[in-house]
């Protein structure tokens, strides 16, 4: 699949969703309907193409199409002046996984913001929220995918609580052991790892102590989601009752308090 475009299973609610989430409005002085923006998340049909000459990609949910334009640097400070979702302000840019989960880097990653619309994060390291910006870098279809599956499970459960995103990546990937605070990871080299916290029972935005404080309806729910996002791993603790597709969802020690979702790496065009 290229890179840049979102997976194609994907339901009507999430595109809904998405929609709805992304969709920023005019603000003071911008430009008439129809021309978009800098910086702006604009929706739109599925048959729509990009403004000619630039420098946009398109995220397919379903039937809804994201135009995300690209912006000058200060776009993230001007979105959240405007009340503009956090995802507004996101550097899209084309990424690349090079070499493996556990011996790779990140080439153009993207970086997920400390909170969003539907998500929070949280620094294992530090135990603190949010979760500080060089572990929070995946590739463009890491951060689209967390960002669709956060979307989905807010339109099943708008009561619940946002996703608690712990890390994903250094800005370059490689190396992201114990010397950089917490029980490190011997994956989450290239992009392509994350790490998702189960939601809690009281519904705090926080990642949970013991598995008993762990929601498993909703976590089990949760994996179900990745699953159908097309992830090739989905990593959860021995003691959650977490269950998936063989070949995908697999028990690993130390992950009782979060899943470890990992896609598949874009296909080269």
């Amino acid at each position: 699949m290229p890179s840049g475009t979102l997976l194609p299973v994907i339901s009507p609610i999430l595109a809904a969703s998405l929609a709805a989430t992304l969709a920023v409005g005019p603000a003071a002085g911008a430009p008439p309907a129809g021309a978009p923006a800098a910086g702006a998340l604009q929706c739109a049909g599925a048959a729509a193409s990009p403004p000619v000459g630039e420098r946009s990609r398109l995220a397919c949910a379903g039937s809804a199409v994201v135009h995300r334009a690209t912006a000058d640097p200060d776009r993230g400070a001007a979105a959240m002046d405007r009340g503009r979702p956090a995802e507004a302000a996101i550097r899209w840019r084309r990424s690349r996984a090079v070499g493996r989960p556990f011996h790779g880097r990140l080439v153009g990653g993207v970086e997920l913001p400390a909170a969003g619309t539907h998500f929070v994060t949280v620094d294992p390291g530090r135990g603190d929220s949010p979760n500080r910006a060089w572990r929070r870098n995946g590739t463009d279809r890491l951060v689209e995918v967390l960002l669709a599956v956060a979307a989905e499970h807010a339109a099943a459960h708008p009561e619940a609580p946002r996703l608690v995103i712990g890390d994903l990546s250094r800005p370059r990937g490689g190396r992201f052991g114990r010397e950089y605070g917490g029980d490190g990871h011997r994956s989450h080299q290239n992009g392509l790892d994350a790490d998702v916290y189960y939601p809690r029972r009281d519904g705090l935005e926080r990642k949970p102590t013991r598995v008993a404080q762990v929601d498993r309806r909703l976590a089990q729910e949760l994996v179900d989601r990745f699953v159908a996002a097309g992830a090739q791993f989905v990593f959860v603790g021995p003691r959650t009752g977490l269950r998936g597709p063989r070949k995908v969802v697999m028990t690993l020690a130390n992950h009782d308090d979060h899943l470890h979702v990992r896609i598949r790496p874009a296909r080269r065009r």
